[in-house]
Order: structure tokens, then C-alpha cells, then sequence
């Protein structure tokens, strides 16, 4: 990789407020960095996880921490006018309630001292193709669910021996098979959310017996732990029922499971509350690093976009811890000083012209 061509094309993309092109930084640059080069940059190699790592690791070093927690979670980047294919396809969208066309991306987010940092990813690619016999027609599939894929990204923090006590995520990760391989394979703890139909049993005993009621059957009270045995799982939890109310002024309801059952009803929720993280970083990928700005139709070149665009979300977050300002008051900083240039520009041009109106 062409670490000095991924440093401009970053550049470019945080410092974009439309498509971003190779003919675009071709033209920022004075023709300087021709549009070849950058087609070539995007399209002559795949971008992978394990290179993003690379970038990140010393910055993880700098602030990781026995505290720090990873956060997994996906979301799309929706492409609804471009071309089908391996990763550019219909997925269901829980926050819609419907598919939408575009691709899907998983990422690991290390939360520490204040950093968010992307340690890892995934792109769901649906490789294969089967009939679907109630539309009557074919559809593209994944080899791997996504459950699958966060299982393996879970393994990889502890391969590259990333510092961190619990795994956070949404209801949507939150398996059996998720729970058993963190606390019981990796030595780890978690905090998850249950859906209301997941079953438990209030007592060891009930457990043996297989006594189950379901989460919604339960009359809990707030600020209260409760010790429950899951469904599927073979060492206990500690359950608790936060009440909160929605930006509408509706009230919802999590019903939160933690495997460290040191934790009380306050410590499950705060630090729970870290999960929020990881949809901040999906809101400034998309907003701030130009994720969805970009044209291109091949899977290479549009799959290395994406890693670009989340190694710019790392370049700006680490920016703005070092300048102490958040990151949306730095590309607002960015959009002022181009209209300023872009104005005085206008000035310039109409006294060359003598335009008086």
C-alpha cells in the first residue's frame, strides 16, 4: 500500500463536501497527483483488515487500558443507484424495519480514555446465489452469517492482544454462541442486550429442572440485579430492566444481561452506555469521511473505499483529541474556510472585471 497516496486520498475525503472522485483529487491537487495514479491506488490492491490494524496499533498501545471495551456493530452505506454485486446488495435494516440496497459493514470499535478507535472490520459479501422459491426468483447469499463474522472479530482483539475487559453490543449479536465464546473461550465479559422472548430461569434449580419464563413474563423493578440462568447457557448472569425514554418522549425498555456478576444495577448501565460509541462512529464515517461519496462500481475499488473512509475516521478522531475539539466543529471549521475561499475568490474575480453588481 502506498502509505503517502492513503494519506492524501484520507486528506481529500475529510476534507470533500461532495463526490469524491480520482478526477476530483486530481483537480485538488493542480494536477500534481494524476487521476491514473489515483484509479490505480484504489484498484491494484485489496485494503484489508489487517493493514488497517497496522495503521491503528501504536495509537491502540497509547491508550489501551485494563477499562477499555470493545464495541461490535454493523451498518450499510446505502448505494441505491449502483450495480449489484458481492457487497454491494439488499440487506435488512433493524433501524427501518425494511431492506435496503447497499453494503453492509461490521466493524470492531476500541473504546479507551476517551478514543474511539477502529481496530478491525468486516464487509458482509454475498457470494453466493440461490433460489428463492416465495418471490420465485434468485438472490444473493452470504458463506457467513453475521454472528459468525463477529465471533472471528472477537478472536482477532486477542490475537493482536488488544487490553480490554468487556465486549458491548446490540441485541442483534447477542447468541448463545456469542455469550459462550467470550466469557468461556476467551476469558472476557459482557453486557448485551436480551430480546423479550429469550427464556431464563430465576434459580439453578428451575435451570436443571427446565423451568424457563420468558424476559416479558418477568415483573422487574428498576435499579434492581437480578441472578438469572439463560436458555443455552451454562453459567449464570445478572440481569437488570433499564426504563429510558426515547428522543419522541416515548419510554422503551433494555433488558441488559452481564456475565461479570460483580456489577451492580449502575455499573451494567454506565458502562453499557459506552455501546453508544459505536453509532457515533457510524454517523461521522458517513457524514464526516465522505463513506458514502463515492462513485466507484468495482468491488475492489469500492471495498477499499470503505477502508479509507474508516482510516479517516481514525485520522480525525485522533485529531480531534490532540486540537481538544470535537469532530464535527472541525469539518464545520473545514466547510467555513472553503466558502471563505470560495468567496473571496468571487471577490477577486469581479474586480479583475470591474463588476460592480
Amino acid at each position: 500500500m502506498n502509505r503517502r497516496l492513503l494519506e492524501l486520498y484520507t486528506d481529500y475525503l475529510l476534507s470533500s463536501f461532495s463526490y469524491t472522485t480520482a478526477t476530483g483529487l486530481s483537480i485538488l491537487s493542480e494536477g500534481k497527483i494524476s487521476h491514473d495514479k489515483v484509479t490505480r491506488f484504489l484498484s491494484s490492491e485489496d485494503f484489508t483488515p489487517t493493514k488497517l490494524w497496522k495503521l491503528v496499533k501504536p495509537t491502540v498501545r497509547e491508550i489501551e487500558s485494563e477499562d477499555g471495551v470493545i464495541i461490535i456493530d454493523d451498518t450499510i452505506e446505502e448505494k441505491p443507484s449502483t450495480d449489484e454485486n458481492e457487497i454491494v446488495n439488499w440487506h435488512y435494516d433493524h433501524s427501518k424495519g425494511r431492506s435496503v440496497k447497499g453494503i453492509n459493514i461490521i466493524t470492531t470499535l476500541y473504546y479507551s480514555h476517551g478514543l474511539r478507535v477502529p481496530v478491525s472490520y468486516d464487509i458482509v459479501r454475498k457470494t453466493k446465489t440461490v433460489y428463492d422459491a416465495k418471490k420465485g426468483k434468485e438472490k444473493r447469499i452470504s458463506e457467513k452469517t453475521k454472528n459468525e463474522q463477529y465471533r472471528e472479530m472477537v478472536k482477532s482483539c486477542i490475537k493482536n492482544n488488544i487490553e480490554f475487559k468487556y465486549v458491548l453490543n446490540d441485541v442483534w449479536y447477542a447468541s448463545s454462541e456469542n455469550m459462550k465464546l467470550v466469557k468461556k473461550e476467551l476469558k472476557k465479559e459482557f453486557i448485551m442486550p436480551l430480546k423479550q422472548n429469550r427464556k431464563i430461569s430465576l434459580s439453578k434449580k428451575d435451570k436443571l429442572n427446565g423451568n424457563y419464563v420468558t424476559v416479558r413474563d418477568l415483573e422487574l423493578k428498576d435499579n434492581t440485579t437480578y441472578r438469572i440462568y439463560l436458555e443455552g447457557i451454562d453459567f449464570p448472569l445478572e440481569l437488570v430492566k433499564q426504563v429510558f425514554t426515547n428522543g419522541d418522549g416515548s419510554q422503551g425498555v433494555l433488558y441488559l444481561v452481564s456475565s461479570d456478576l460483580t456489577l451492580t444495577y449502575e455499573q451494567i448501565t454506565v458502562i453499557y452506555q459506552k455501546r453508544w460509541k459505536v453509532e457515533e462512529y457510524h454517523k461521522s464515517l458517513k457524514q464526516h469521511a465522505s463513506l458514502c461519496k463515492s462513485p466507484t462500481k468495482k468491488v475492489r475499488t469500492q471495498s477499499n473505499h470503505v477502508f479509507s473512509s474508516i482510516y479517516a475516521f481514525f485520522r480525525l478522531e485522533y485529531l480531534s483529541i490532540k486540537s481538544n475539539l470535537n469532530p464535527t466543529f472541525l469539518k464545520t471549521k473545514l466547510y467555513i474556510s472553503a466558502n471563505r475561499a470560495a468567496f473571496n475568490e468571487l471577490t477577486n474575480l469581479k474586480a479583475c472585471f470591474k463588476m460592480n453588481f
